[in-house]
């Protein structure tokens, strides 16, 4: 055995040298890594007793991808292509042996090996779409020569996980190992290879599957067409794109050549900055400076839910996915029947869509039971009331939790908004008490906001951090204020929304332009589809405002095919005539001077009211980093990630021009934009929020 540095080392079987990385926790390629590949390589080279080299990794994983905490820095070491070259241009056959999974560099090294083995857990991908990127050691070059095109193509703009048995049917693996028996296996391959006088299969030199799509420029023009929705507003899926065009079009080293070039742009660029940033903010959410990581956590093996309405029965599918059985308590059979049928509808629907089987629809449903009585809560670890949203409701349903449940048993709100102080005060245990704000619909969102009383103990704490994770959820702990972070802040872009309508924008003015900047849609949309009537009593309605009139002439939304928006049979929006008459009338009848309002007015009101709200929110300590708001805004409310958050776009932005904005809406507006005490302080400092510690 010969240690080539810390990261890597070299042994023998036989005729065979089998170079180990071992660089935990996922042997990402760090200045070590990328050595220990090269002059591991360059030593097996040199040993005349060696006719085959198998590159393995310990632990865990394959070479999982870069180490992106290099991003940025001076390099050091061998390069990514000082490593690949070593392993391409080898005058003896390499071969990857993949386990756990290869991405982005780690997939990029392999594909420069001569072939690939993997065992069928492993899983290959190039991810970097997913942190603003491209792939920019060949991957984008490489990949296409040996998948095609057409697949290339899919992988690289989703930065999808391949299975290593789809992998071997389009040639991406040229053989499957036993799972456990990866090592033995790559070295029986590599004698194999060896035995039968196997060419060094180079993937740079395959050529067949780009020659055949060269002049079918439809391939490309299909592609962005089929996905142009989602891919809306980013520029890394676009640059992925026009490198394989590249690798279809170009000799390898051009493409190499355009690959380098957009790799270099996007690196540089806003986006990636913003991606990469929420990569690690979202991470950094799970750190709790007064919870200590040793922190007891409770037991979770029966979950209770009160309310089976689209919340609740959306809320039971997280746990029932990773089989944790659910109780789920309704005042009524009917009303019960119904939010139980809406749970099997959701599995049954995704089953048709092929996600799983029908067996697995049937298993999850066997783990939920429904009641009527919420004594059926007596023995669960963890009770969620997700009934709505009355003060004198919730405080009758935790009076009655805290009588019903077991010591120990966690008792949590799903309220959006309302003080969960209050609630935990009306039981004999509010250190058990604590929010989980899951958002709508519930299954599918990916935020939960943790809400932490001045009493929740911090084993209640660590527990639910903990769980989100297990079910899938990023998680944010934040503190009681009205609206938490997330909606406290939306309050604040709906205030300025429905003022500019008074002031003469249009709600598809500033529609488009908070779509244009990269939300999935508008303030009105959006109220259009989660309904006007939310909240709304038509036997109280006088019509004050315009939602009323509008709720009072049924216009509630797409359900009823209108709201402020008039849509067609399959729920297409476009600006009404009559919600136009209906704005220009009221306006008109409050005596104010309708003028026209300009984009960069609507987005800077509209965006900026959020920042210094951010900025309150921090100061009164409700949020414990910037970064925790933009992970709440960026998987809760359709921030485009390529912008980071509301807190580091504010950063790009520059503070002293929002707050000298800010100051001129305090003027001309009055005290609702009176700026933040902390947004001054950072000005004045010179800093911005991501200097805040």
């Amino acid at each position: 055995m010969t240690a080539i540095n810390s990261a890597a080392e070299l042994t023998t079987q036989g005729d065979v040298a089998i170079l180990s990385l071992n660089s935990p926790p996922v042997n990402a390629l760090s200045a070590g890594v990328r050595d220990g590949i090269h002059d591991g390589i360059k030593a097996a080279i040199a040993d005349p007793a060696v006719k085959a080299i198998v590159l393995i990794c310990e632990g865990r994983t394959f070479i999982a991808g870069a180490d992106i905490t290099e991003f940025g820095g001076a390099a050091k070491g061998a390069s990514l292509f000082d490593a690949q070259a070593m392993i391409e241009n080898s005058p003896k056959p390499v071969i990857a042996a993949i386990h756990g999974t290869a991405l982005g560099g780690g997939l990029e090294v392999a594909l420069a090996c001569h072939y690939r083995i993997a065992v069928p857990s492993a899983k290959c991908g190039l991810p970097e779409v997913n942190l603003g990127l491209l792939p920019g050691a060949g991957g984008t070059q490489r990949l296409p020569r040996i998948v095609g095109p057409e697949k290339a193509l899919e992988m690289v703009t989703s930065g999808q996980h391949v299975p290593a048995e789809q992998c071997h049917r389009v040639g991406l693996v040229d053989e499957m190992a036993k799972e456990g028996n990866l090592k033995a296996d790559a070295i029986a391959f590599a004698e194999k290879l060896v035995a039968e006088g196997r060419p060094l299969k180079k993937v740079r030199d395959q050529n067949d599957k780009v020659e055949a799509a060269r002049g079918k420029p439809e391939i490309f023009a299909d592609f962005r067409k089929a996905n142009a929705r989602k891919f809306r507003g980013f520029k890394a899926p676009e640059y992925n794109i026009q490198c394989i065009e590249a690798a279809v079009n170009l000799p390898f080293d051009e493409g190499m050549a355009v690959e380098r070039k957009l790799f270099v742009e996007l690196l540089t660029g806003e986006q990636s900055a913003a991606q990469r940033y929420a990569f690690f903010a979202e991470r950094t959410a799970n750190k709790i400076p007064d919870v200590p990581d040793d922190t007891p956590i409770r037991k979770i093996e029966k979950v209770g839910i009160i309310g089976a309405g689209t919340m609740g029965g959306g809320i039971a599918m997280n746990f029932l996915n990773a089989g944790i059985p659910v109780t789920i308590v309704e005042v009524q059979q009917e009303a019960l029947d119904r939010g139980l049928k809406v749970v099997r509808g959701n599995y049954e629907r995704s089953a048709k869509n092929g996600r799983f089987t029908m067996e697995t629809v049937e298993k999850r449903m066997g783990m939920i039971t429904g009641a009527l009585s919420q004594d059926a809560l007596a023995d669960c670890d963890l009770v969620i009331e997700a009934v709505f949203e009355r003060m004198d409701v919730k405080k009758e349903i935790f009076t009655n939790l805290d009588r019903i449940c077991k010591p120990g048993a966690i008792l949590a709100t799903n309220t959006s908004a309302l003080n969960i102080d209050e609630i935990g005060d009306v039981t004999s245990r509010p250190q058990d008490v604590i929010g989980l704000h899951f958002f709508s619909p519930a299954n599918v969102m990916r935020l939960l906001e943790i809400v932490r009383t001045d009493k929740t103990a911090n084993d209640v704490i660590a527990t639910s951090m903990k769980l989100a994770k297990t079910i899938g959820k990023v998680a944010v702990l934040v503190g009681v204020a009205p609206g938490f972070v997330g909606n406290r802040m939306l309050a604040q872009r709906g205030r300025e929304s429905q003022k500019m309508v008074l002031e003469g924008a249009m709600p598809w003015d500033i529609d488009r332009v908070l779509y244009d900047f990269g939300f999935p849609m508008g303030p009105f949309a959006m109220s259009d589809l989660a309904g006007l009537d939310l909240g709304w009593v038509k036997s109280e309605s006088k019509g004050a405002t315009i939602r009323d009139q509008l709720c009072e002439l049924d216009r509630r939304g797409q359900k009823t095919g209108a709201g402020y928006y008039d849509y067609d049979e399959n729920r297409n929006a476009k600006p009404s005539p009559v919600t136009e008459k209906i704005i220009n009338d009221f306006v008109a009848k409050s005596g104010a001077n309708p003028r026209t309002i300009s984009d960069d007015e609507i987005l800077e009101r509209t965006l900026y009211a959020m920042v210094n709200e951010g900025a309150k929110i921090l100061e009164e300590k409700k949020a414990i980093r910037a970064s925790d708001i933009d992970v709440v805004w960026v998987n809760g409310y359709g921030w485009p990630i390529y912008r980071g958050g509301p807190m580091h776009w504010a950063d790009s932005v520059g503070l002293p021009k929002i707050l000298a904005r800010i100051k001129e809406f305090e003027a001309t507006m009055g005290e609702q934009w009176k700026p933040s005490p902390l947004l001054e302080k950072l000005v004045a400092e010179g800093k911005g929020f991501k200097d805040l510690k």
